[in-house]
């Protein structure tokens, strides 16, 4: 299958249960190799590597919390891995 370009987004409030239910959907995803978002019309497959890069920032500043995660990895990842090493002369 052939890999489309594309982009995924939204916001919304959200109670902890169905952020909690969200997390545990993107971990099952993460699991098993792919995720699949979705809403409406709009959706985008990623197909996941072995290797994945995890950033976790938070914050806390005049009553208001804030926690970014963000995982990113690249699909060439093991075209890049099988090339040889550059030699130095």
């Amino acid at each position: 299958m052939a890999a489309t370009d594309g982009k995924f987004r939204h916001e919304s409030l959200q109670d902890r249960k169905s952020i909690k239910a969200l997390l545990e959907a993107i971990t099952k995803g993460i699991g098993k190799g792919e995720l699949t978002l979705s809403e409406g019309d709009d959706c985008l497959t990623l197909p996941l590597d072995q290797l994945m890069t995890l950033r976790v920032k938070a914050d806390r500043s005049d009553g208001t919390c804030r926690v970014d995660l963000r995982i990113s990895w690249s699909e060439r990842q093991t075209d890049l891995a099988e090339r040889p090493a550059p030699t130095v002369k």
